[in-house]
């Protein structure tokens, strides 16, 4: 139970930070398990290769979106609504994985994504304010973090 809790608050956060990398790392694993816990779950999906490659297509388009100056503020009500859904979508996976309950896994994650859409939006504001890192360098070093805290999480 204490692993599932803390695997999906580390989703809900990569969520937080980048809406696409948490659903696509998880479906990313889960397609290589050909004999998924979700596969007699509405979640099923997330196990689909196919499902699994778009997802990667996704997550690479934010990650490049996120360096133009012209992307949006995380913070800002759309981007927002679309991480905490998609925090609320990798903690529901996650409890149900674990065969517990759905509504818990996704409040869970979607709290998370919400309080690290904000903590990050005001960390890279002020990172970017009072290091030499150009914005675009920033945001590449918060991608690797994704990627790396989102394979380390899929694993544990």
């Amino acid at each position: 139970m204490e692993n599932t809790l803390y695997k999906a608050l580390a989703f809900g956060a990569l969520a937080g930070l980048r809406s696409q990398a948490a659903p696509m790392l998880l479906s990313h694993f889960l397609s290589k398990n050909h004999s998924s816990p979700l596969q007699r779950t509405p979640l099923r999906f997330l196990g689909n290769a196919k499902v699994a490659m778009a997802l990667k297509g996704l997550a690479a388009s934010e990650m490049a979106g996120d360096k133009l100056p012209q992307a949006p503020d995380r913070i800002a009500v759309p981007s927002l609504f679309v991480r905490g859904a998609s925090g609320a979508l990798v903690g529901a996976a996650v409890y149900m994985m674990s065969n517990e309950k759905a509504f818990k896994g996704a409040a869970i994650g979607a709290a998370a994504a919400v309080a690290a859409t904000y903590g990050s939006f005001y960390l890279r504001q002020y990172l970017s304010g009072h290091t030499r890192l150009a914005d675009p360098v920033l945001g590449a070093i918060e991608d690797a973090l994704v990627i790396g805290s989102g394979m380390k999480a899929a694993r544990m």
